[in-house]
């Protein structure tokens, strides 16, 4: 039976990302997209964060009630931002960081979590701490910030947004000789899979764990 899956997207590019990762999945995906959020979070010092808080939950209820099966948040912003204990659903949510928390949390040695967009690093943490010390495991993680790109991907420079991470990728390869290397964000998986097939060096990024996560929550 086909189930039918509600995405909550920041960005249009979102789709592409998560049409492809779903592609043999027996899944209908339903997208909704509200980039108009995430530039309010971060540029409009009148807009609270329980004010985004009760958006996020508002977006979250709207989509259930198209009779879906479970929603996917793409947007770690969105995630971070989510009260789980708000929400007046009963279909599940599923976040697109917890599979990808999973994965980091159980890398040894010392490994680096990029981002571009810094407004997602305070949340995306937190969370990240909370999952691996539920499991038992405590991750050694520097965070690094590429500056001055994620605009790029907000207005649609995609080619252009993905060249500059790439460079900056392929700069800590060579720097960091040793450590591990994931993309905390969906928007980077484009540019660390490109990196990771020029190199050889498996870089994390969110997508790549995503389908089997949701197949195993939806189907068994």
């Amino acid at each position: 039976m086909k189930r039918r899956i509600g995405c909550l997207h920041a960005h249009y590019a979102n789709i592409e990302y998560i049409e492809q990762a779903f592609s043999k999945v027996e899944a209908e995906l339903l997208h909704f997209v509200d980039p108009a959020l995430v530039y309010r979070v971060s540029s409009d010092d009148s807009f609270s964060l329980p004010d985004a808080e009760r958006k996020v939950k508002e977006q979250i209820e709207w989509i259930a009630q198209a009779r879906v099966d479970a929603i996917l948040i793409t947007c770690t912003n969105y995630v971070a931002l989510l009260q789980d204990d708000q929400l007046a659903v009963t279909v599940p949510v599923i976040k697109i960081d917890e599979p990808f928390f999973d994965l980091v949390s159980h890398r040894e040695g010392n490994q680096i979590l990029l981002f571009t967009n810094p407004a997602t690093v305070e949340g995306t943490m937190g969370r990240l701490q909370e999952y691996a010390s539920a499991i038992g495991r405590r991750p050694d993680i520097e965070v690094r910030v590429i500056p001055d790109t994620f605009e790029l991907f907000m207005q649609g420079n995609r080619e252009q947004y993905k060249n500059v991470l790439a460079a900056s990728i392929r700069e800590l390869l060579a720097a960091d000789q040793g450590k591990a290397i994931s993309v905390a964000q969906l928007s980077m998986t484009e540019a660390a899979r490109s990196v990771s097939e020029e190199t050889g060096v498996a870089i994390g990024n969110p997508l790549d764990a995503l389908a089997p996560y949701v197949e195993n929550a939806l189907f068994k």
